[in-house]
Order: structure tokens, then C-alpha cells, then sequence
């Protein structure tokens, strides 16, 4: 698919060592864009950049604007917030998972934005890609730091479109469901319950969002069947809920009958047992 928008476009793509971020790394750089590649694990990502001939941004994903602006050798046209961490776990999550959960899942995005719109509004363009996956429209079973947080992201998202469209700022939310990356393996029986089933490759998310925006839709919904399920929240909430409720049972049932995990597999918390962003 040929997008106009990315030819010679300045990229970066946060948490692109593997899993969603490498798969939109290629593609964008097969799109003819000059692409910057980060993520925590510095090995992973110059693999990655050697691969697509593309710039090394290794390090944190919440300070990676000033050095991804002197990699690309100045502005950025696209940024993608695609790093992510799968803090599972309920109210009984430690402090430290729920600050690693917002902090990367929600703050990276906001001084991302925050370190690009000075630019971007003077010059009356930018475009923003926010991997915020399904659990931001609909929540994720065992996962409360995860789908809280993504739920921020979402509301980031939309709130950086309707306040900037109008002043040349693209912003695009892109919510997959079970993609087959790293984070997926580790999100142990809730995982193999709900994302396991109709779970996709990495290259699929990143075809979608080179369609969503070629077509400039804010919401990219790699499984389509999402869209039924978020109106079907939307329309009937407790009919919803109630159904999230019986999987919720499901999941306690398969959860205490199969042999104990190993505690970061059943519900990963670091950024390295997350890996990258992928449900």
C-alpha cells in the first residue's frame, strides 16, 4: 500500500525492538520514510535499524524526542507511542506496577506530545500514532493497571484530535486485540483465554495502520469484530458486563486448576516482561 503521507517522512517508533513496533518500523520504511527506531533494549533496536537502514534511538520511551530529532538530523513528521507494558494484577498490584503502567502506557505519550506540538503547531502539521490496544475500548480480564491506563491512553488520544485537528495535527488510536508478540506469551491464562484465540500477526496491525492512515480514521481496529464489541458496550452496558463477568468466571475456573506459573508469566509487571505493545 502505497501512502503518500509517509514518502520521505521523518519517523520515530517507540518500543520497535520487536513484536508491533519492529512490524511498523519495516513498514514504514518500505513507505520510503526515514525512520528512528527505539526501544529499551539497545541489541534489539539497532538489529531492527541495521535490517531497515533506519536510525538508533535506544533508551527510555519517555525522553526520546531530542535525541530522535538529532538522529533524523531535525524535525519529526510522525510519532508513534507504540511502547507498552502489560501490568496485570487488581487493586492488589504493588504501587511500582501501577506507576510502571502509567508512566509508560500514559506519561510517555503526554511529554511526547508535549516535546512535538510546539513544532507541529507552528508548522501546522504532525501526526501522532498512539498504540493503545483493545483493552482501551473495552478492558482486559486480570489486567486492571493495563486496562485503566490504556483507557488513559484512548482518552489522550482523543482529546489531542479534538483539540488540534483543526490545526493540521493528525492523530490516529490503534487498538489490536491478541497479537502474537512477546507481551502476549506473557499474559498467562487470560491471554490464552481471550487474545490467544483470534490472535494476529504483528505485520497485520501494521497494514491496518497503513490504511487507517491513508484514510485518515482516528480509530484503527486491526480485528474488526472490536467495533461490534465496543457498540455493544456502548448500547448496552450491563448486558456487557455481564457477559465480561462469565469470562471473568471462565478465567478464575482454567486459572485454578492448572499448575501454578511462574508469577511474572501469569502477570507480567516490568517493561522486560512485557516487552513490547501487543494486547
Amino acid at each position: 500500500m502505497a501512502v503518500e503521507a509517509l514518502r520521505g517522512a521523518a519517523v520515530v517508533v517507540t518500543g520497535a525492538g520487536g513484536g508491533i513496533g519492529a512490524a511498523l518500523a519495516r513498514a514504514f520504511a518500505a513507505e520510503g520514510a526515514r525512520v528512528a527506531v527505539n526501544d529499551l533494549d539497545a541489541d534489539a533496536a539497532r538489529e531492527v535499524a541495521r535490517e531497515i537502514g533506519a536510525a538508533v534511538v535506544a533508551g527510555d520511551a519517555s525522553d526520546v524526542v531530542p535525541a530522535a530529532r538529532e538522529a533524523l538530523g531535525g524535525g519529526i513528521d510522525v510519532f508513534c507511542a507504540n511502547a507498552g507494558v502489560g501490568t496485570g494484577g487488581g487493586p492488589e498490584a504493588d504501587e511500582a506496577a501501577w506507576e510502571l503502567a502509567w508512566d509508560v502506557n500514559v506519561m510517555a505519550h503526554v511529554r511526547a506530545a508535549r516535546a512535538l506540538l510546539p513544532q507541529w503547531l507552528e508548522r501546522g502539521s504532525g501526526r501522532f500514532v498512539s498504540t493503545v490496544s483493545a483493552a482501551g475500548l473495552l478492558t482486559m480480564i486480570g489486567a486492571a493497571p493495563y486496562s485503566v491506563t490504556k483507557h488513559g491512553a484512548l482518552a489522550f488520544a482523543e482529546w489531542l484530535s479534538l483539540t488540534y485537528r483543526h490545526r493540521g495535527i493528525r492523530v490516529h488510536a490503534v487498538c489490536p486485540q491478541g497479537v502474537r508478540t512477546a507481551m502476549l506469551e506473557a499474559s498467562g491464562t487470560a491471554g490464552d483465554l481471550v487474545l490467544a484465540p483470534n490472535a494476529i500477526e504483528p505485520e497485520d496491525v501494521a497494514r491496518a495502520v497503513l490504511a487507517g492512515i491513508a484514510e485518515e480514521r482516528f480509530l484503527i481496529l486491526p480485528h474488526p469484530e472490536v467495533a461490534n464489541h465496543y457498540e455493544a458496550r456502548a448500547a448496552q452496558p450491563e448486558r456487557w458486563l455481564r457477559g465480561m463477568n462469565k469470562l471473568q468466571r471462565r478465567y478464575e475456573e482454567l486459572r485454578d486448576t492448572e499448575a501454578p506459573r511462574d508469577a511474572d508469566t501469569e502477570a507480567p509487571r516490568g517493561a522486560e516482561a512485557a516487552a513490547k505493545e501487543g494486547a
